[in-house]
């Protein structure tokens, strides 16, 4: 059963399902991350503009795109379980189009950003992120994204990538268990 068959659940600190399978729950995303979703949300809004936001989550990033100044914040969803959480968080935010899908299926309707982050969970389509950045994203461009690697890392292989490191303390989870976080940065 892939990601988009489960069933998630939701507690106010976290995303998490049952995996049958691996006989345990698999966390999708953890309110200790807050402060790298204010971080990350920070780079990618430096420059304002239209900013892409690839997985909504629990809303930690989106809520904090919007304090920033940004014309347009763009947020792609394909989980049906977090999809009503995204638009129904949106449906009072005039800068905000939800746009329901695969990131990778719905890429060449979209335009190009300012700013770009991605979050997601059971990605198919990961290996396809950084050849399908360079199509998202406007010349002077930034964008960064979750790195579970617990190091300088470049797994997606993007040139002139730098790191910003945030000290974390995680809550046990099954997919970042390192003290210190590596913050990826790229200017396109």
């Amino acid at each position: 059963m892939g990601y988009l068959d489960q069933t998630l659940t939701f507690e106010s600190d976290k995303i998490y399902y049952y995996d049958e399978a691996y006989g345990g729950n698999f966390e999708v995303m953890m309110d200790w991350e807050d402060s790298l979703m204010s971080a990350s949300a920070a780079y990618v809004c430096q420059n304002g503009g239209d900013i892409l936001e690839i997985g909504f989550g629990m809303g930690l990033s989106a809520g904090y795109i919007q304090l920033h100044s940004i014309n347009s914040h763009t947020i792609i969803e394909n989980h049906p379980d977090i999809i009503p959480k995204a638009q129904s968080w949106a449906s009072n935010k005039p800068n905000v189009t939800i746009v329901t899908g695969s990131w990778f299926d719905v890429k060449d309707n979209l335009s190009t950003y300012d700013g770009l982050f991605y979050d997601t969970w059971g990605d198919d389509n990961m290996h396809q992120f950084s050849s399908s950045l360079s199509s998202l994203m406007k010349v002077g461009g930034v964008a960064t994204w979750w790195n579970n690697l617990g190091e300088e890392n470049n797994f997606y292989n993007i040139s002139d990538v730098t790191y910003d490191t945030y000290n974390v303390t995680p809550t046990e989870n099954c997919y970042f268990n390192s003290t210190t976080y590596y913050l990826p940065k790229c200017q396109h």
